[in-house]
């Protein structure tokens, strides 16, 4: 089985209808072959309208990388947005996908069973119940998780941060990062690692070989440029 829903229920972070997607394939050039999760809004608005409305803080939360929310006619999503994630992309054609009835429940653990898992391809971890990522990960192969939630799950996701000052106080907490940087003079070479995956450090490994984004573990926080 590639493919199936894990959770559809409330968000835990506003309590409004999400549903998430894992969708398993080996055409990610970067990430290798892996389970990836998408965590999207259950309320009739696709993606693009969701962030461009605001409802995404169903899956996202307060993350700054949203945007601002704007019901300009000529605008497909929200103003000054700055996520990695386009929209567009594999996030609308999984929707959309859902939309058609493509997906069926999948019980967690068979769809992560001896796979490189990606905790929230799209949309935040923390919007989901964690026994869902628990059973996902019991049996997996190995995984990546980000949160922007402050705190939470050191132990399966790094903390995604916006500036080295927020790093610095998630460090004195014991807690890994993981931070966009505007250029590489920006890392804080003392705690922090380039990104393997990245074009600026060759693109030594895929995530499925490098394994560093998980957990605080004993390794380095990990930066990345923006592009």
């Amino acid at each position: 089985m590639d493919k199936g829903i894990i959770y559809k229920g409330p968000s835990l972070l506003d309590g409004k209808p999400i549903v998430v997607i894992g969708t398993y394939s080996n055409r990610n050039s970067k990430t290798g072959a892996v389970l990836q999760t998408y965590i999207l809004c259950d309320d009739g608005l696709d993606p693009l309208e969701a962030n461009k409305t605001g409802a995404d803080y169903s899956i996202c939360g307060p993350c700054v990388m949203r945007g601002i929310p704007t019901d300009d006619p000529n605008r497909k999503q929200a103003k000054e947005r700055d996520c990695y994630v386009n929209l567009g992309q594999g996030v609308l054609i999984v929707y959309r996908a859902y939309i058609k009835g493509i997906y069926e429940p999948v019980p967690p653990r068979i769809l992560g069973y001896k796979r490189f898992v990606r905790v929230g391809t799209y949309g935040d971890p923390s919007a989901a119940p964690q026994e869902v990522w628990e059973e996902l990960l019991s049996e997996a192969s190995d995984w990546t998780a980000y949160s922007h939630q402050s705190g939470w799950r050191p132990d399966i996701a790094m903390q995604s941060v916006n500036s080295h000052a927020e790093a610095q106080m998630h460090w004195r907490q014991g807690h890994r990062t993981f931070r966009v940087i505007a250029n590489l003079g920006e890392i804080d070479k003392a705690n922090e690692a380039l990104c393997p995956a990245a074009k600026e450090a060759g693109r030594r490994v895929q995530c499925t070989s490098c394994k560093l984004c998980k957990g605080s573990t004993l390794a380095k926080s990990i930066a990345i440029v923006e592009h």
